[in-house]
């Protein structure tokens, strides 16, 4: 550390050894220690990622003697509720699916699978709600062949569809499961013809898409299911070789009560071992101890196996690496800054970029004049969550939730977002912006404020959507017929008999006696019922058109106030009028 810092000093640069340096820097830094480097292009598309490599460190290639056989990585993919956990349980004869929140998997997990003949499958499973296909996107990138989960009883449905893009486009191969098949409704035939039409051909169909039918519950067709993964896993020859340096991608990150950061590896190539110096992402240190998907410590882990590296045993940085981020090792400790240094910069140049292409279309929208939309209210959100993939992928969700009447439109901003607990900062944040705090399997410290905390993702994004509906006018009420003008209340006043009046403009359509009313308070119904009188100046008339001014009554409703929005129906068209 102390000779990165000399020869920083010798290039006129004075850094701390945790900052951050430009990629210029970097780059004479590590070229002064001897290393091969290469430079990010400018050319590279937004989102574009390698292994280690897109740090801009030249990774070598293995010599093809050196290669020897790897177990496949396998990704369990599908529609949300169609037994994709409960057939991992039911291969690793482990009880996870029960632990699982509403029954749906919310973070990606990571497990070996003996099969017979001494073989190992390792699995990643992931999640199947539409929140999470960031999520599901990363677990395709990382695997060499992707199981898609169809329920025989239920069909190909969104996530089923949007799984098998997210396979496609990383160029997986498919093996089709068609679970449930215990079930009295459950068709395989009809699953498999489904499938035709997202061009999914099955072999019996003259494809090449191998398929089993499975029931997890009743443990059928399982040794079928792993035959069809072991027979794609020997056309596709993976190999890698054991005996380099370990290379390979972070699968998750979490904040871990005792633990600190934790971070889930995927191990692609060489051997990860106890004592190892660990670069992954902008984050780096020394394995002090592995734990493999049992939690139990091994002191090394192979190709095509995940481990976990706590933050106290391993990676001696002060936060978390990011879900996606390669890892490599090396082999001191000034190598592992300045690729920690890299990786820096090529973030820092990605997020400019990202950075650089919103400004320019905030900048553009601007010089364009005034839009003819409709006034935006944005609600601005804290998101914590227990791994960092999730707090990713509900920021997504939250961020494509729009609701609008005809006067405005309400959309979502997350300020900030991250695993772990909810914290005083966090509280803080959300209190000077009037933001809202969320927390999804995150616990919080005791900050004296309430925070709405969640385990299930329906039910955190079924109560944003309903908190955005609070800010715009509920549609009209069809129960009362049909809507035939509106009007608002400018000011009330008492009437002999008829008590209080309110005093009103008409703004658009025509208001008739004896319409049935709805009054609104804001955007919060205070009101249903019927007009008792309408009148103009003293006389009672029939009706009151757009721009004029009159006078109502309400039947059994005397607390209205002025800026009241009343809503005028006409009660032959409700329903069951004849």
């Amino acid at each position: 550390m102390a000779e990165v810092v000399k020869v920083l000093m010798k290039r006129g640069v004075l850094a701390s050894a945790t900052q951050s340096l430009d990629a210029d820097t970097a780059e004479a830094v590590a070229l002064a220690f001897g290393a091969d480097v290469s430079r990010a292009g400018d050319g590279a598309e937004e989102g574009e990622e390698g292994e280690a490599g897109s740090w801009g460190v030249v990774e070598e290639e293995d010599p093809p003697e050196s290669l020897v056989r790897r177990p496949p990585v396998v990704t369990v993919m599908g529609h949300v509720d169609h037994g994709k956990t409960s057939l991992l349980d039911a291969l690793r004869t482990t009880d996870v699916a029960a632990g699982e929140a509403g029954g749906i998997t919310q973070a990606i997990g990571a497990s070996r699978v003996s099969v017979e003949g001494g073989g190992t499958l390792t699995f990643i499973d992931t999640p199947g709600h539409a929140a999470f296909a960031e999520m599901r996107a990363r677990g395709a990138n990382v695997t060499d062949i992707v199981i898609l989960v169809v329920a025989g009883d239920d069909g190909v449905k969104e996530q089923t569809v949007s799984s098998i893009k997210a396979a496609k486009a990383a160029g997986v191969p498919i093996v089709v499961a068609v679970n449930k098949m215990d079930k009295p409704a459950a068709d395989a035939s009809q699953v498999k013809t489904q499938l035709l039409e997202h061009e999914v051909v099955l072999e019996e169909f003259g494809g090449d898409v191998l398929s089993a039918e499975v029931s997890a519950v009743a443990r059928t067709g399982l040794d079928k299911l792993l035959e069809q993964v072991q027979l794609q896993a020997e056309l596709l020859d993976l190999k890698a070789n054991p005996d380099r340096a370990a290379a390979g991608v972070v699968v998750e990150a979490r904040q871990q009560l005792g633990q600190g950061a934790v971070a889930t590896a995927l191990v692609q190539k060489g051997t990860l071992r106890v004592g190892d110096i660990v670069v992954a992402g902008a984050q780096w240190g020394r394995v002090r101890r592995l734990q493999d998907e049992r939690n139990e410590e091994v002191s090394e882990s192979g190709p095509s196996t995940a481990v976990e590296l706590p933050r106290r045993a391993g990676l001696a940085a002060a936060g978390l690496p990011a879900a996606g981020d390669a890892f490599i090792v090396t082999g001191e400790e000034t190598k592992a800054i300045v690729t920690r240094s890299a990786s820096h910069s090529f973030r820092d140049a990605r997020a400019s970029k990202l950075f650089a292409s919103r400004s320019t279309a905030d900048r553009d929208a601007f010089l364009s004049g005034p839009s003819s939309e409709l006034p935006t209210k944005t609600l601005d959100f804290v998101v914590k969550s227990d791994v960092q993939g999730s707090a990713e992928a509900l920021c997504s969700s939250l961020e494509s939730i729009e609701v609008s009447d005809d006067l405005l439109r309400v959309r979502t901003r997350v300020l900030r977002s991250g695993a772990g607990a909810i914290t005083a900062e966090d509280v803080m944040l959300a209190s000077v912006s009037n933001a809202v705090v969320l927390g999804f399997n995150s616990a919080a410290e005791q900050c004296n404020v309430e925070i709405k905390e969640y385990s299930i993702v329906y039910d955190l994004l079924d109560d944003v959507r309903a908190l955005m509906c609070t800010h715009i006018r509920p549609p009209p009420n069809k129960a009362l017929g049909s809507l035939t003008g509106t009007a608002d209340v400018l000011q009330t006043f008492k009437i002999g008999a008829v008590g209080k009046v309110a005093g009103c403009k008409v703004l658009d359509g025509t208001v008739r006696a004896g319409s049935n009313i709805r009054i609104l308070r804001g955007n919060a119904v205070v009101y249903e019922g019927k007009l008792l009188a309408l009148r103009y100046i003293k006389d009672e008339v029939e009706q009151i058109d757009a721009g004029s001014e009159c006078g109502m009554a309400f039947e059994g409703f005397q607390t209205m106030q002025a800026d009241d929005r009343v809503e005028a129906y006409d009660p032959s068209g409700a329903p069951g009028d004849d």
